[in-house]
This record gives structure tokens, sequence and C-alpha cells, in this order.
């Protein structure tokens, strides 16, 4: 051993695990001040305004008169003009009329349907709606920004229907940027859509805490935006210092949030965008959940093929084992006939091309069963074998509907009950045998026409032969 070596023991690990930590925690403690002294000037103009807000009818009073209701739903500024003059009380409690059905207990062991109401304000109903002028008169009246009759303050109404003005002007009315709702949530929390990326940016100008958690799930601002497809707010929040790798209570970080989230085909490029992002500032794609999902698990199962593609690029483990014995293979091979749309071929040649275990050879009817609306993905899983044992089982398997609509596809898997696999077919299964796990970095390199390349690599023909 050298002289200037150490045994690492465990101890020692531990030792430097624990220096680590350390210098985590300074370099964040170094971008929360970098933040803070920016938005000192804007904070301190809220609570100067704070401090000069009249204490007007800060006491909350039940409100039934239906004239002044409708001035406030409707956002009628004159109206509301004259129900709120300087020096009446502009707290009042609103309680809504209608709203969804839910079952209620009489106390006698009797159930009856009742409508679900959910007290608000006049600040809370101005401040949703986007009624800005309404909403600035009701706080220069002296309306209590914090009042929450439902669990929510008028922030959260705000930030959770995307009225980025309103959102700016309760927080330089001394509104609480970390307000935390009944369920936990802080207004950071409730920025669920695109839409509401300028709420979010007043937010932490005014102090909200980027790595605050909801009380349930223990899930920050960043899992939020990753688990709802957002890459600008996942952008925002980084900038901001938000910790890329911090697991909720059940285990996820936010680039597993992102990958678990079940995907439209027009949602795919967006959290693709998200995982890129989370990835480019060091998210580990190896972290688990409590089921021992990786990102690439949670990736092949709601079938999104660019970040399958990007997460293999980067080291993800293609034959990684989850809790219940599944490989990312199965995780796709399940979902093809849900996600035809999806392209699940590509996710299935990816797989292949960076040495995923196939399927065993006498399983393969029922995944031509399972899997025949996706012929493409079919042929390609089917040209990782050398020779195919092709029954009258295997015909069986193709529903009539599929048969009719890729006949020629499907005849040309039949008709190898009769021949062996093509001795071009041959030559490229024993190079990619020789190959395996070097395929995706050694075929691009060869000096070969693009079309042989992408041949060994398994793209699709629309036959197999």
């Amino acid at each position: 051993m050298s002289r200037n070596s150490f045994v690492f023991t465990p101890t020692a690990l531990r030792s430097l695990e624990h220096d680590q930590d350390l210098l985590d925690r300074h370099e964040y403690k170094k971008q929360l001040a970098s933040y803070h002294l920016s938005s000192y000037m804007l904070r301190k103009e809220a609570r100067d305004r704070t401090s000069l807000r009249p204490s007007l009818g800060l006491r909350a009073v039940v409100c039934q008169d239906l004239v002044v209701q409708n001035a406030v739903y409707t956002g009628d500024l004159e109206a509301m003009q004259r129900f709120f003059p300087r020096g009446s009380t502009v707290n009042l409690i609103i309680e809504p009329h209608g709203g969804d059905m839910r079952w209620t207990t009489t106390g006698e062991g009797l159930w009856s349907l009742s409508y679900e109401q959910e007290l608000t304000t006049p600040l809370h109903i101005t401040a949703g709606r986007g009624f800005t002028d309404c909403l600035r008169l009701l706080l220069q009246r002296g309306a209590n920004v914090e009042l929450a009759p439902s669990g929510i303050t008028a922030l959260h109404e705000s930030c959770e229907n995307c009225q980025p003005e309103c959102t700016k002007l309760l927080l330089i009315h001394g509104a609480n940027a970390n307000a935390v709702s009944e369920d936990g949530l802080m207004p950071l929390h409730v920025c669920t859509r695109p839409e509401s990326l300028e709420c979010a940016k007043y937010l932490l100008q005014y102090g909200a805490a980027v790595n605050g958690r909801t009380t349930d799930e223990d899930d920050t601002p960043l899992h939020v935006a990753a688990r709802n497809g957002l890459p600008e707010h996942t952008e925002l929040y980084l900038r901001y210092g938000a910790m890329v790798d911090k697991q909720n209570d059940e285990g996820l970080t936010p680039l597993n949030s992102a990958c678990s989230q079940r995907q439209e085909v027009q949602e795919l490029q967006c959290y693709f965008k998200v995982c890129q992002i989370l990835q480019g500032a060091g998210a580990d794609i190896h972290t688990v959940d409590q089921d021992k999902h990786t990102p690439l698990h949670m990736a092949c199962k709601n079938a999104n093929p660019d970040i399958v593609e990007m997460l293999l690029a980067n080291g993800a483990n293609v034959n990684d084992m989850d809790y219940g014995g599944e490989a990312p293979m199965h995780k796709i091979l399940k979902e093809v006939c849900y996600k035809v749309s999806h392209h699940p071929e590509r996710i299935v040649r990816a797989l292949l091309n960076h040495g995923s275990i196939r399927v065993w050879p006498g399983a393969l009817p029922m995944v031509l069963k399972h899997c025949c609306q996706s012929p493409r993905t079919i042929e390609v899983l089917l040209n990782a074998y050398s020779h195919l044992k092709v029954t009258e089982t295997w015909v069986e398997s193709v529903g009539p509907e599929e048969l009719k609509d890729h006949k020629e596809f499907y005849e040309s898997i039949f008709s190898l009950a009769m021949t062996p696999r093509s001795l071009q077919h041959l030559a490229r299964f024993t190079l990619r045998s020789f190959l395996e796990k070097r395929l995706q970095t050694v075929v691009p390199k060869l000096d070969l026409p693009t079309f042989i390349k992408n041949y060994l690599l398994l793209d699709c023909r629309g036959y197999v032969h």
C-alpha cells in the first residue's frame, strides 16, 4: 500500500460523506443568501405597506347579501366602490351556493347527499378571478390578506388560478409567501400549470422557500414542477437553489417524479425537457423509490422514448430489477397495446441496443398476442433472435383486425415456420452478439453506409426475414 493512501473503512467513508454534506449545506446557504439579498428591497416594501395598512374591519363577518356577492363575483368595480366605502368592513365571509355533492351524516346513523360548501371571502374571489382593480380596492380598504376560512389564503387562490398581477399585489400588501394551507401546501406548491410561472417568480422574489415541503407527501416545489411537466418552473427553482435529488416520503426525487407521471402524447416533450434539465443539473439517474423502481423503469412504463434514450445514454442500468422482479423491458412490453401512439418500438430498440435481457422464446406467442397492435414493436423484438420456432399458436395470437390491417407483415412472420432466418439477418445477429453492450457506441463509428448502421441497430423495415 502506498504511504500516501489509507484504507477506506466504513468509518472513513462515513466521515467523507459527512464532510461532503457540510460542503453541500454551505453552498446551499450561499445560494440562499444571494437571492435573499436581491429581493430585500421588495420585501421591505411589503413590510412598509403592511405597517401603513389601516386596521379597520379585521374581524370577519358573514355576508349573505346576494347583491354584494354578485358585484364581487362579476368584478363590478363601480358597485364595489359603493358597497365598500372608506371605513366599511371588507373582511366578509361568503358561503357560495352549489358546489360538489358529498355524503354527510346527521349524527343519528343516517346519511344524506348535500352540497359541499367552502367558505370564501371577497379577497379570495377577486384574487382567483383576476379582478386586479377590485382586489386593490379591497386591500386599500384594509382587507386581511391572511384570512383563510376554507383553509387556503387569497395568495393560494391567485397562484392556483394563475393570476400573476393579483399575486404581486397581495405580496406587496404583506401576504405571506410561505403560508401553509389546511392541506399542508405553500403557494409555490399550487403553481401547477405553465401559466403560473410569473406567480412563482413573484413568490420567490418575496422570499418563498424554494425547498419548502408539503405536509402529507414531503414534496418540494421542484417535485411539483417535475410531476406536472413544467420545464420553465424547473429551471426557475434550480436557479434559486432547489435541491435536485431530495426524496419525498415515497422515495421519489424530482427526476423520479417526472418519469413516473402518466403522460399523454402531447405531453411527452414537456416531460422530456424537465428530465433533461434535471439530468443537466446533476440528478442521480440511479435513485430508486420504495418499490425499487428506477427512473428507467418509470419512463418505460409511461412510454416516453426520448427520456428512455437519454437515461440509457447517461448510464442507466438496462437490467435493474424492481421488487417484483421486473426489468425495464417488462415494463414497456406491458404497456405497448395502450401506448402505440407513443412509438414503443423506439424504447424496445433502445433497450435491446444497450444490452437488455430478451423475452424467453417460449413466451413470444403471449407477447405477440399482447403487442400485435404495434407491428413495429414486434419486428424489433423478433429481430433480436437468430431463429424463431413459429407454430400455429403464433397465428392464433394475432387478432383478426390486426391481421387484416397488417397482413403483409404478419405473413412474413408466419412464413418462418417453414424457412430459416435469412443469411443477412444471421450476419446482423452475429455482429450484435459480438458487440453486446457496445453496440450503441461502436456501430455509429463504423465506416459503413447509414442504412447498414441503421439495420444493425434494428431499424424497422416493415417485415421479418
